[in-house]
Parts: structure tokens; sequence; C-alpha cells
């Protein structure tokens, strides 16, 4: 399928998502909103990719946010309803990331802002180079600073103290402090971010990849769950099940 605002591939189990509107250092519109929708769909049922890299086109950085000379325009001719209604559609896309069975790699080179900061958060790893930065942008121009599920994720990836202090200020958060604050996985050089990207996705996809789903999925639940003990039941329950269908596949033929 071709796509205009972004470019999508798969190839030896490994699928690629490049968010592609360099001249915007690829910032989110409507149209990328849509045909990510039905990358995202895709993938849910894909038969063949076990993992999925997202990266930026260009040179110049990662995701730069929301297109406010596109939105803000459009914005201010609706509706609350219509608002409302477009809001809750482009923060859907967080949620639909981490529902699909793959575990998604981001390569993230320079700015990740708001929108972009919402796409590295709601990956599963995230590697960086040096020249990264984060940061929630939302707040600088005079919205909430809790916005695309920022508010949900970041206190969990480290913790309420830096996470409050980002949200609020709209700082950004630098390569260095992505990695000291366990943000990050691995900080590597420019020209080696994608291979690096596909070494972790070629290991990954080797594995199981019912095994990698219900652990991305266990992940999941239990990012909010309450107890030691629901945590617990859930990967008690997957590892049964996983070990029941091991049995299966090596059954010895009769």
């Amino acid at each position: 399928m071709s796509y205009q605002t972004i470019e999508f591939e798969t190839k030896d189990k490994i699928a690629l998502l490049t968010l592609n509107r360099p001249k915007t250092i690829n910032a989110l519109n409507q149209k990328m909103i849509e045909e990510l929708e039905q990358v995202l769909d895709e993938l849910q049922s894909h038969a063949t990719a076990r993992v999925l890299i997202l990266t930026g086109a260009g040179e110049k950085g990662f995701c730069s946010g929301m297109d406010m000379k596109e939105s803000m325009v459009a914005l201010f001719e609706a509706s609350p309803e219509m608002i409302y209604r477009a809001q809750s559609r482009a923060s859907r896309l967080f949620y639909r990331m981490r529902c699909i069975p793959q575990p998604i790699i981001a390569a993230i080179h320079g700015a990740a802002s708001g929108a972009g900061f919402s796409f590295a958060m709601a990956s599963d790893v995230r590697l960086i180079t040096p020249e990264a930065r984060f940061n929630a942008a939302y707040i600088n121009i005079g919205l909430g600073g809790a916005d695309l599920a920022g508010s949900y994720f970041l206190p969990r990836l480290i913790g309420s103290g830096r996470a409050n202090e980002f949200l609020l200020t709209g700082n950004f958060m630098n390569a260095t402090d992505a990695m000291q604050l366990g943000f990050a996985s691995r900080m590597i050089p420019r020209e080696k971010l994608m291979d690096t990207a596909y070494e972790m996705a070629t290991t990954m996809a080797g594995k199981n990849p019912l095994g990698l789903q219900m652990t991305k999925e266990a992940i999941n639940q239990n990012l909010g769950v309450s107890s030691l003990e629901q945590a617990l039941h859930l990967e008690n329950r997957n590892q049964a099940f996983m070990i029941t269908a091991l049995k299966v596949d090596h059954k010895p033929s009769s």
C-alpha cells in the first residue's frame, strides 16, 4: 500500500515504520493519524511481522509533535465536540501501539517533542543518539502538560518526581538524562542507530512469537496492577499456557 506521510515495510519478520514528513520534522497531522491507524490495524493480525521498528525520516529529528500550522487553524474553527473527537482519535494511537502484539523498538535521533515524546514512551524499547532530546511541549503553548498518554507513561518509566518536573515545565530531557533516568536503553552514534535497532529486532524475532506477544501483554497489564499477587497470577497463567503450547508443538508424531 502507498502512503503519503509514512513508510511501512516488512522483511525477515521485522516491520519498519518510518514517520515520513521530514520537512516538518515528521510532525503528526490528520493524514498521518489516518495512515498510522491503518498500519496499526494491519499489525494487529499481521501474518509474519514479529517486531516493529519505529523511526523518523530525515536528519533533523524523530518527530516534532503535532503539526500546529494545520491543527490550530482547524481547531479554532471547530466546536468543543469536534475538538474532543479529534483529541480522542489522536490519543488512541498510543493505546493502539500498546495493543499490537509486536514489541516496538523506537530508534530516535534529534528532537522527540509532544506527540513525538509520546511515540517514544509508548514503545517497548528506546534506542537514542547523543543528539536525542524529549519534551512534553504542550504546556509551552498554553495547554496542559499531561497529553497523549504522557501522564500515564512517564511516571511509570522514570518515577513521578522527575516526570512531574518535565510535564509541568515543558523542559527538555537530553540524551544523558534519558540514559541516567532509565528512559532509554542504549545511546548509539547516529550512523549505527538503525543497525543496532535491527540487531535487537533480529534477536527478538528469533524468539517464540507467542512468547513475545504474551510478554508484552503481561508488561502492559502489570504496569497498572494493584498488587504483586495479581502480577504473579497473570505471569503464572501465561507461562502455564506457553508450556502447554510447547508440549503440543513438540509432541512426538505417532
